[in-house]
């Protein structure tokens, strides 16, 4: 309910009297749904949730406080028809979250449209209690599976079967699915941020970064970890690993509320370019999760969004040199007026295998 009052608030600022809400990701967090078909719309006096007949039961059951339609017409009518029954002249909608012939076909049914961005995303961007709770289970999870990973982590082990049995480990702990596919690269490959596994195997002196996430009611968390198995002369990969955990610790130890998301970003950023690896960390110092892995606050020297309380993001520098590996290191951060709350928990200190 309070969820709703919260959209509403934004009608008159936005100057419509309805929107459309067709991101599945934001009729989860609004009803609650748990299916993969089904759209939303809320107007100052109405509440109606529509999908198809395969979810008629299961609605009926998650979803409260919305009348439950099953569609019996192409969807475009279903909400030419709810637009007309509800009095709706000004029809919002997800300008980042409908095709664009979907919209066409919206407009042949006479339907005047107002394009809205991030209504609800700026809702989920603050985190609730509950919701706090359910990715800190989503963490602990991940962490779980990834302890008892470890051992199966050595040289002549191939990336491919080490992020199968991780993802086996993962759904043991009770992941219903994976956030995203996971990230095994060594060796060379390390040096490819979202490298996919292959079926190299792991060599002596290799870098091997392993990313991963975790999952509890739709709520996903986002970790990285780099290990380093045992061989002659790691003095260099050791010395990536030193700068990446200080710029790590450097972009922890900036947040507060009300600072900017740009100004995370550059305490990470600043020591890596003095320590001569400015060119090889060209990604974003962290991102949103919640129930979608990637959401705001993007943390990246583009962004200028403020910081707010009970933000949840990642902090994951990394510095990749091309031919030879890469090392990442991502925590997941809550935050609190004065400080970062840590949400991860597996040691930061490099592990030499």
């Amino acid at each position: 309910m309070q969820k709703k009052a919260r959209l509403r608030k934004q009608f008159k600022k936005t100057g419509i009297d309805g929107i459309l809400i067709t991101d599945i990701v934001n009729v989860r967090y609004l009803t609650g749904f748990t299916g993969s078909s089904g759209f939303l719309v809320i107007t100052k006096n109405h509440a109606i949730f529509t999908t198809d007949f395969r979810y008629k039961e299961q609605a009926e059951h998650e979803i409260k406080g919305y009348r439950v339609r099953i569609e019996d017409s192409e969807r475009s009518g279903e909400i030419k028809d709810i637009c007309d029954a509800c009095g709706i002249k000004k029809l919002g909608f997800e300008d980042q979250g409908m095709t664009y012939g979907f919209y066409r076909k919206l407009v042949k049914r006479k339907i005047r449209l107002v394009p809205v961005t991030s209504i609800v995303e700026s809702l989920r961007v603050i985190k609730s209690p509950e919701e706090l709770s359910y990715i800190k289970i989503a963490v602990k999870r991940a962490e779980s599976a990834f302890r008892k990973l470890t051992p199966f982590i050595k040289a002549g082990a191939t990336e491919l079967k080490i992020a199968l049995k991780f993802e086996e480990l993962l759904k043991k702990e009770g992941c219903k699915r994976m956030p995203f596919e996971v990230i095994v690269a060594s060796g060379f490959m390390s040096a490819l941020p979202h490298a996919r596994p292959s079926g190299r195997r792991l060599k002596k002196g290799d870098l091997v970064v392993i990313d991963w996430g975790g999952e509890y009611e739709g709520y996903c968390s986002d970790m990285t970890r780099t290990v380093l198995i045992k061989g002659n002369n790691m003095s260099r990969q050791m010395e990536l690993y030193k700068n990446v955990l200080e710029a790590r610790n450097r972009a922890v130890e900036s947040i507060k509320s009300g600072i900017k998301s740009a100004e995370i970003d550059n305490a990470a950023r600043e020591y890596i370019s003095k320590e001569g690896y400015g060119d090889f960390f060209g990604h974003g110092t962290g991102h949103g999760v919640g129930l979608a892995v990637h959401e705001r606050p993007v943390i990246s020297w583009r962004n200028k969004e403020e910081i707010e309380e009970n933000m949840v993001f990642t902090v994951e520098p990394g510095i990749y040199l091309p031919g030879f590996g890469g090392v990442r290191i991502e925590d997941m951060v809550t935050v609190k007026k004065n400080r970062a709350e840590m949400l991860t928990s597996l040691p930061r200190k490099l592990k030499i295998i």
